[in-house]
Order: C-alpha cells, then sequence, then structure tokens
C-alpha cells in the first residue's frame, strides 16, 4: 500500500461517520429500487425503464423489488429504515408521499419528507377510463347517463384505497354527480384482469399498463384524467379530457414518480444519484419507450426543488381525499 493510499484511508477513518460514508466508492454493489405496486403497472414500468438506465450508468445492477401493500406505506417505510449509503432506492410518488398522511391519519409509519432523501422525479402522467369494447357505452356521456339512471349498479375497479385511481374515480364521480360502486384491489393488474373478465365494468387508473389492450382492440378508452387529451399517445389521440367532459371541474389527475433515498444519506451520494437519474430520464430512449405508454420524463434540477414541488402540491392531495371520504388506519 501506498503512503498516499493509507493517508486516503486514515483520513476516511478519521472523518465523521457521514463524511467517511460519501469519500468510499459508490456504489460498491447493486442497488435495490423498491417499488411499491405489484408488477405489471404504471410504477413498475416506469421503475423497471429507469433501473436498466441507471444502471449503465452507475455501473452495478439495480434490482426492483415489489412491495405492494397498505397504499405504499410498506415499501416507503422499507426504504425511510434502511442505511443511508443510496443503496436503497424508493419509487415514491404524489399519493404516497402527498395523499397518504391524510388517508393514514395517526397511523403514517413515516413523513414523506424529513423521512427520506429526496432525489428527482422521473415521470408524469395521468389516468384513463376504459370499459370493456363490448360494453353498450361508446362515450363517457352514455356512461354518466347510464350511472344516473342506475345509481350504484356500474361497478368501477381500482388499485387500492386511497391510490390515484380510487381518487380519480372519486372526483369524476362528485364532478359528474353519479354513483359507481367502488372494487378495490391490491395493485392494477388484479383490477385490470378482472376488467378484461367482465368482473368489473370500468376502472380509472394510470394509462402505461392499460394502453396495450385499448390498442388491441379489448377496451374501450372513453376519459384521459388530466385537463388536456393526451395526443402523444398512440390509441388515444381522439380520447377527450375533463376540460371537455366536465368544464368546471378543475378536475386534473396528473400523478407523478420520484426516487428518494433514506434521510441523511451523504449529500455526495444524493448528488451522484441526481445526476444519474437526470442523465437516465434525459436519454431519447426513455423518452421513446415512455412516451406511448401515456407518460412524459421530468426531472428537478436539483433535489432541494424535488422537496419544495413535494411541499407544494400538499392542498391539491388533501383536497382530493377529503373528496373520496376514504380513511385508512
Amino acid at each position: 500500500m501506498t503512503t498516499l493510499s493509507r493517508r486516503i484511508l486514515l483520513g476516511a477513518s478519521l472523518a465523521p461517520p457521514g463524511v467517511a460514508h460519501a469519500q468510499q466508492a459508490f456504489p460498491n454493489r447493486p442497488l435495490r429500487l423498491v417499488v411499491p405496486f405489484p408488477p405489471g403497472g404504471a410504477a413498475d414500468i416506469t421503475a423497471r425503464l429507469v433501473a436498466e438506465r441507471m444502471a449503465t450508468l452507475l455501473g452495478q445492477q439495480v434490482i426492483i423489488d415489489n412491495r405492494p401493500g397498505a397504499g405504499g406505506n410498506i415499501a416507503g417505510e422499507a426504504v425511510a429504515r434502511s442505511a443511508p449509503d443510496g443503496h436503497t432506492l424508493f419509487l415514491g410518488g404524489a399519493t404516497i408521499l402527498c395523499a397518504n398522511k391524510y388517508l393514514y391519519r395517526g397511523g403514517m409509519p413515516f413523513d414523506g419528507i424529513t423521512d427520506f432523501s429526496h432525489i428527482s422525479r422521473v415521470s408524469v402522467g395521468t389516468t384513463l377510463m376504459v370499459v370493456r369494447a363490448d360494453k353498450p357505452w361508446q362515450t363517457f356521456q352514455d356512461l354518466v347517463a347510464d350511472a344516473k339512471r342506475r345509481p350504484g349498479q356500474i361497478s368501477a375497479g381500482s388499485s387500492g384505497l386511497g391510490t390515484i385511481s380510487h381518487l380519480s374515480l372519486s372526483k369524476m364521480m362528485t364532478s359528474a354527480g353519479i354513483e359507481i360502486t367502488h372494487v378495490p384491489y391490491r395493485g392494477l393488474a388484479p383490477s385490470l384482469n378482472d376488467l378484461i373478465a367482465g368482473n368489473v365494468d370500468i376502472i380509472f387508473d394510470g394509462i402505461p399498463a392499460i394502453i396495450p389492450h385499448v390498442r388491441e382492440g379489448r377496451l374501450r378508452a372513453l376519459a384521459v384524467g388530466s385537463q388536456q387529451r393526451v395526443t402523444y399517445v398512440p390509441g388515444l389521440e381522439q380520447t377527450p379530457g375533463m376540460a371537455e367532459l366536465l368544464p368546471g371541474s378543475g378536475m386534473d389527475m396528473e400523478f407523478w414518480y420520484c426516487l428518494s433515498g433514506a434521510a441523511n444519506t451523504p449529500a455526495p451520494i444524493v448528488a451522484a444519484l441526481h445526476r444519474a437519474t437526470v442523465a437516465a430520464v434525459r436519454q431519447d430512449s426513455y423518452r421513446e419507450r415512455l412516451t406511448p405508454l401515456g407518460f412524459t420524463p421530468v426531472w428537478d434540477e436539483t433535489p432541494e426543488a424535488l422537496v419544495a414541488f413535494i411541499r407544494s402540491q400538499d392542498a391539491v392531495w388533501r383536497e382530493l381525499v377529503e373528496l373520496s371520504g376514504a380513511r385508512l388506519d
């Protein structure tokens, strides 16, 4: 060992723990990206596209770890309690980091701001309302008219209580003045399977896992949850948004995903992860894979900018939870 090498090791050993950690090579083993929903849904698809590109940039595998349950709190808690060394990451999102504290009042296992080292957003998208192609509703207006004639007799599957699909459904029902029976599932994949099987009538959930079935003719798209149409998604060019269907309602169901690590992750490691994340989502190949699925790449210029954005979203998601009437313990 050279004299210089000894000095580097000695300096690291005498430094405060966080600094010494940051001076070690990062990453020095595979990373784990904890996803709060089962495989096959919007979150899982986004995570895999990001992980694939970050692995190349960081020179280490990024392994997807699906941990569904409790509206994302199980996955969030696992990361919040992990070692703050940057090797365990969380694919968080709007409902988990902003809405859940109003859903799980008094029962949250973590704070969405202080228990994480937030890195950057990676995607933003909206929701899509679909029915089986053999159903009689040709338009959103047809569905609303039928729901008014038969209150509670139309059923809607969701990814679970308090998820983006549940909140989209609740906001739509309130705005349209209709009553639809909500059937919560443990994730998008099982609700989508039951829709295709004919066990529920509609779902109003993230676009990525749904759009292939629309293109193949099994499902019919009636509406997108954003204000405007998502004309950049092949197969949805003619599907109206909420500004057309429910003018004045203010309904705009855009949701986002972000990467975060445990609180107190050393700043140099957070900076390295931020650089890799932004480089990944700015790749043309990422955009080309993501956009046809209904998501748009997005990133934050700094980790601090993401924290400020999450704080700004608090009131939006509190209102949506209050409208849904959902409460989880």
